[in-house]
């Protein structure tokens, strides 16, 4: 009960941060001990699965798989 609760109120305080840098556009808050970021991502994919479908050779030829973890704490 209490976790849902303090987690109500984080989500909240995130919604009002995000609404305040729109507002100010700015993409980044800088406080005493922490930084806040709220930037636009651009990601360009390919569209795998139109590959595979339409060119399965092509596809194999160029599929990679990696994996890395990531934490980010500022």
């Amino acid at each position: 009960m209490i976790l849902a609760e303090a987690q109500t109120v984080v989500v909240g305080l995130i919604n009002e941060i995000r609404l305040y840098m729109l507002e100010n556009n700015t993409d980044v808050l800088i406080g005493n001990e922490h930084k806040a970021r709220y930037k636009d991502v651009i990601q360009i994919r390919l569209d795998g699965k139109a590959l595979k479908e339409k060119q399965p050779d092509i596809y194999k030829a160029f599929t990679t798989c990696t994996k890395y973890k990531r934490f980010k704490f500022d």
